[in-house]
C-alpha cells in the first residue's frame, strides 16, 4: 500500500507581516503558529513522516515541542517556496516508494480541520492527478491598471482561491517542481507545478476557517477559528 508523507515549507520570513520574528513562530493560543499547523497534519493516522524546510539560520524550530516528535524531520529550505518543497521531497525520496503520496501544507495555516483533511485525502485517492483544498471566489473581481483604475470586471464563476494542504503523488510532484525550475517557470503553489506538466488536480471545497496568517489582524481571526474547532470536537 502507498504511504502518505507531508512537507511544510517554513524558510520564509513573512515580510508582509512585519516585525523581526518570522510569522510562523508568533504565538497563537499558547503555541507557535507552526506548531498548530504541524499538529493539524499529524492528525493523519497513516502519516509516515513530515519534513519541515527551514531557513539556513533558523534557531527557533529546534526549541519547539513538535521538533522532538519522531515523525518530524527538517531540511534546509531554498530561496523560494518551490525550492524549499523540492528540497524536502528530495529528502523523502530516499525513504519513499514510487507510489507514495505527499501533503504540502503552509506553516502559517494553523486552523485546518480534520474533516477538511479527510475530504482532501479521499479526493486525492480517487484521482491520480492529485487534489487541493480551495474556496470559490465570492467577491466581484476587478482588473485595474497601473494607476489603480478599473479596466474590467472579471468573470468569477469558475474561479477558486487555492489553499493548502495540496495532495499529490510524491515522485510526480518532485519531478514537476524540478521541471519548472530548470525551465525557468515560476510557480506559486504545488498545483501550478503539476499543471505545468499536464496534470489537472481536483479541487476540494475547503473552509474559510483554514486561514493563512498573512497580516497582524489575521491572528485574532485564527484564535476565534481555533476556539470554534475545539468546540466542535467537544460536542
Amino acid at each position: 500500500m502507498s504511504r502518505i508523507w507531508a512537507v511544510m515549507p517554513a524558510a520564509g520570513q513573512g515580510s508582509r507581516f512585519g516585525g523581526d520574528c518570522p510569522k510562523q513562530y508568533l504565538p497563537l493560543a499558547g503555541k507557535a503558529i507552526i506548531e498548530r499547523s504541524i499538529a493539524a497534519i499529524l492528525r493523519c493516522p497513516d502519516l509516515a513522516g513530515l519534513v519541515v524546510a527551514l531557513g539556513p539560520a533558523d534557531s527557533r524550530f529546534a526549541g519547539l515541542t513538535c521538533a522532538s516528535d519522531p515523525r518530524v524531520h527538517t531540511v534546509t529550505g531554498g530561496d523560494d517556496r518551490a525550492r524549499s518543497v523540492e528540497n524536502a521531497l528530495d529528502y523523502l525520496i530516499a525513504s519513499a516508494d514510487p507510489d507514495d503520496w505527499v501533503l504540502v501544507h503552509d506553516a502559517a495555516r494553523p486552523c485546518l480541520s480534520w474533516s477538511e483533511l479527510e475530504a482532501l485525502l479521499s479526493a486525492g485517492d480517487s484521482s491520480s492527478e492529485g487534489a487541493l483544498l480551495a474556496l470559490p471566489v465570492v467577491d466581484t473581481l476587478k482588473r485595474v491598471d497601473s494607476d489603480g483604475r478599473v479596466v474590467a470586471t472579471v468573470e468569477r464563476d469558475q474561479l477558486w482561491r487555492a489553499q493548502t494542504p495540496q495532495y499529490f503523488p510524491l515522485f510526480k510532484l518532485r519531478d514537476a517542481l524540478r521541471h519548472c525550475r530548470l525551465a525557468g517557470e515560476q510557480v506559486t503553489d504545488e498545483a501550478s507545478a503539476m499543471q505545468a506538466v499536464g496534470a489537472r488536480p481536483r479541487v476540494v471545497a475547503g473552509s474559510h476557517r483554514n486561514i493563512k496568517i498573512t497580516h497582524p489582524e489575521d491572528l485574532a481571526l485564527a484564535e476565534g477559528f481555533l476556539r470554534e474547532l475545539q468546540q466542535q470536537v467537544q460536542q
